[in-house]
């Protein structure tokens, strides 16, 4: 059975990206190990791993994750208050499949998408 996922997306730089997941949206670093080349964060009941790709092109990068929330305004209203970049394209609107979503692309170009169900 099937229980949960934890999507596997590349880095450039551990601790650009550690610094961006911890100190600007708040997720926690995962396990008590530093691996290298390894990174593993979580914030509520969601986790995300990456994996080193030191010759990563971020222009050429089309990792993305979409993660649901239950609180999506107040989550956008707080990225925003921290004066994160919030996507050209992806700013808090209702999409046609019935999702409120906004998006951000983090230091190598993943894009993050947060969702919620209208």
């Amino acid at each position: 059975m099937l229980t949960d996922i934890n999507p596997k997306l590349p880095m450039r730089n551990k601790t650009a990206t550690r610094d961006y997941y911890i100190n600007k949206l708040g997720f926690k670093e995962f396990g008590n190990e530093d691996y290298d080349g390894y990174l593993m964060i979580q914030k509520d009941s969601i986790q995300i791993h990456f994996f080193e790709f030191k010759s990563l092109d971020p222009k050429a990068n089309y990792g993305q994750v979409y993660i649901r929330t239950n609180a999506i305004e107040n989550l956008y209203q707080s990225f925003l208050e921290q004066k994160l970049s919030i996507h050209p394209a992806g700013h808090l609107q209702i999409k046609p499949w019935g999702q409120k979503e906004f998006a951000m692309l983090d230091p190598d170009n993943n894009l993050l998408t947060f969702g919620q169900a209208v």
